[in-house]
């Protein structure tokens, strides 16, 4: 009994966000086990963007969902994390389409208030070449806030995109 209250508590802790220092965040684990909210293939922020179609993938922890389905806030420590793939069709037996291919890495948005005055704080864990990053620090306000602060649909969150939390169940 011991043993699974451990399991439990691992569980719920790689949930929230962890810290090196702070607004310099550890990459999140375990997180594809979260509730999965939507995918998009090439949506950018930006009209000068890389023409690149990416695959996205959004996760949310499950509790963090469905506090924002009863409340349409998102709570304290909230983080969302959005896996990115390369596009392929190189696969047999497929002879048309894309899917996901290489594993390009993760971007990752936390609400946490004590981490950053502005509550939300965004996080980028794709390094120079690829490489994952261990932790990260906080983009800058301007990279990444102001946008989501003027265009999410909800508390933020590009809810319009996902699925999952914009439709009712």
């Amino acid at each position: 009994m011991k043993f699974a209250l451990l399991l439990l508590a691992v569980a719920a802790s790689a949930q929230v966000p962890r810290y090196e220092s702070k607004a310099v965040l550890k990459a999140p684990t375990g997180y594809r086990d979260w509730y999965f909210v939507g995918s998009n293939l090439g949506i950018s922020y930006s009209e000068n963007a890389n023409k690149d179609e990416f695959f996205k993938n959004i996760y949310i922890p499950r509790a963090a969902a469905e506090k924002f389905k009863k409340t349409g806030v998102f709570p304290e420590k909230t983080m969302l994390v959005m896996e990115i793939y390369q596009p392929t069709g190189d696969a047999s037996p497929a002879k048309q389409g894309k899917f996901e291919g290489k594993f390009v890495g993760i971007e990752v948005a936390v609400k946490d208030k004590d981490a950053v005055p502005e509550g939300w704080a965004y996080y980028n864990f794709i390094g120079n070449n690829g490489a994952s990053l261990p932790a990260a620090k906080a983009n800058p306000k301007q990279a990444c806030w102001n946008c989501h602060n003027e265009h999410g649909a909800k508390d933020n969150v590009f809810v319009q995109f996902y699925p999952r939390l914009r439709d009712k169940d």
